[in-house]
């Protein structure tokens, strides 16, 4: 059961025209609106802003609402988007991007092992289950190393780890937290300029690209906290590796995250499942909404 009415377009030309889009969302953000306004660009016959918090899915039943559409995962969420995801794909419908994708690039340790699985170069990384053997991955690992939670976005509790000292301090606090952070991942501080790379892939081509630069006495390139973006060209090697990427995950419309390694080249140290283009369209010009609204609207309507 869905609520339907005022944000819903209906246009009957363009190449769009004989298809029906679902936008499902829990937040309305940049990428969100302008989506919506690119479907109405596109012409497209019928697409509904569907909040993730109003649905209510029979699991043993298919909804006549999803008939015959594709739905955009925009779900900021990530267990609102994962259990959508999957209940919807349970259905029979399709969607962007599918329950497996969802699952891996929402997981940065499942994320890694999935890219070194596929000889993608990725920075080196560590796991441990406990407090103890967190320290000795670590000592493995070297110092200075980042630690992530798995499970997590927009840089919230990563931490850069300068010694023994301060792994203990933070690695001893999150033995106190919800029991995911006790799931620790440990990845080596790659030496690179002061910035990263962002590339959106859009049925498995990259869109764009732009470098984010940390901000001032910021290590991290996040654009929430500061940074700035300019247009990064698009090389062999970064369009090699970023549609290896998202093969590899299984990803249909995805943001690559990569650093420029001293040793290695370019490494991937995370692929987004419900990237955020706001800045890439900012910075490059291109219409990548656009893009996503054709790519959803070439697809079959059903798995």
């Amino acid at each position: 059961m869905v609520k339907t009415g005022a944000n819903r377009i209906e246009v009957s030309t363009s190449r769009c025209s004989s298809a029906s889009l679902v936008i499902l969302y829990d937040t309305i953000r940049w990428e969100e609106k302008s989506l919506y306004e690119a479907a109405k660009r596109k012409g497209v016959k019928e697409c509904h802003l569907l909040d993730c918090k109003d649905l209510v899915i029979d699991l043993n039943q298919q909804d006549p609402f999803f008939a015959e559409k594709n739905v955009v995962q925009r779900t900021v969420s990530y267990f609102k988007s994962l259990h959508s995801t999957a209940a919807l794909e349970g259905m029979g419908v399709d969607i962007i991007n599918p329950l497996n994708a969802a699952i891996i690039c929402g997981n940065k340790l499942f994320c890694h092992a999935v890219l070194h699985g596929a000889n993608i170069k990725t920075p080196k990384a560590v796991t441990a289950f406990s407090e103890k053997s967190a320290l000795q991955g670590l000592e493995k690992l070297g110092y200075p190393a980042v630690i992530k939670p798995a499970i997590g976005s927009w840089g919230r509790l990563i931490a850069l780890l300068k010694d023994k000292d301060a792994a203990k301090a933070v690695i001893e606090d999150r033995q106190h937290m919800f029991p995911l952070y006790q799931v620790y991942y440990f990845e080596e501080f790659v030496h690179r300029p002061p910035r990263d790379i962002r590339a959106i892939v859009v049925g498995g081509s990259i869109a764009a690209a732009i470098y984010r630069y940390s901000g001032d006495n910021e290590w991290k390139t996040n654009m929430a906290l500061g940074g700035r973006a300019e247009t990064c060209p698009i090389t062999k090697e970064l369009e090699d590796i970023c549609i290896k990427a998202s093969k590899a995950v299984g990803g249909r419309v995805v943001g690559v995250d990569l650093m420029e390694n001293e040793r290695d080249g370019l490494v991937i140290h995370e692929v987004n499942n419900t990237t955020e283009f706001k800045n890439t369209v900012k910075v490059t010009g291109k219409d990548i909404p656009g893009m996503i609204v054709e790519y959803a609207c070439q697809q079959e309507g059903h798995l």
